[in-house]
């Protein structure tokens, strides 16, 4: 048995009361691990890969031993288990017909801001993985990037003794969960609402063309894009192109 760390994995076997021969495969070993294993499965061993928690290569080790298997022509066999993107889709209440994992956002501030703008025009369900001690910046960073008033749903320790939902506007969670010190314990899921249609944001879109330009009179272009935006609920990366187009210095 093939396990992300031997004490945890140890410790499930014997509350089930099972003995396996088991091995360490992690981010720092994988690469190097991969060819004994292919190894061992070619000469008629069967290698059972399990996840600490949750469902293996979900953001966990194993892809480059999937690979290899199926590169080599070895059967590889799911058994459909935990995991905790699909238990926090379930029960977020967002659209489910589409959506997109995007694992751990990065953990400095602008490379994290820089992927959510990227991603502030996708259509489908947006899901993270985070850690609790970065749970709020993460937050403030998509409130403000992908608009104040977009809906959300933190679904934090999930299936386990503390599991709590929090729900709400980005803005919402972000205020309250940057002071609830529960919520930088365990382990979360964000779950963030797509952008709506075209034909759904005319009314925002209608706003921040009339509220930017009164505050660019007023303000500096980066205050007066966060505060149309904040207002608005449009993503700044979109009241940041009008500023552009209203001739705003960047």
């Amino acid at each position: 048995m093939v396990c992300e760390d031997t004490r945890h994995s140890g410790r499930l076997l014997a509350a089930f009361g099972l003995k396996a021969r088991l091995a360490s495969l992690h981010e720092h070993n994988e690469e190097r691990e991969v060819p004994g294993l292919i190894a061992r499965l070619q000469g008629g061993d069967n290698i059972a890969l399990i996840s600490d928690a949750g469902t293996p290569l979900l953001s966990d080790p194993g892809y480059r031993l999937v690979r290899a298997a199926g590169a080599a022509g070895l059967v590889v066999s799911p058994v459909p288990g935990p995991s905790a993107v699909l238990a926090a889709l379930s029960v977020a209440g967002l659209p489910t017909d589409r959506f997109a994992f995007e694992g751990f956002l990065p953990a400095r501030a602008a490379a994290r801001r820089g992927r959510l703008e990227a991603l502030a025009d996708e259509p489908r369900t947006l899901l993270f993985f985070e850690a609790g001690n970065r749970l709020a910046a993460l937050l403030a960073d998509a409130a403000d990037v992908l608009g104040a008033e977009r809906a959300a749903v933190v679904a934090r320790e999930l299936t386990k003794l503390h599991e709590t939902l929090y729900r709400g506007t980005l803005a919402e969670l972000a205020a309250a969960l940057a002071t609830d010190p529960d919520a930088s314990r365990g382990e979360t899921v964000v779950v963030i609402a797509g952008r709506e249609p075209a034909e759904s944001r005319e009314g925002d879109e209608a706003a921040l063309a009339t509220l930017l330009p009164v505050l660019l009179e007023e303000l500096p272009p980066s205050r007066a894009v966060r505060i149309a935006a904040k207002l608005t609920g449009v993503p700044r990366r979109r009241a940041y192109e009008l500023a552009l187009k209203l001739g705003a210095a960047p």
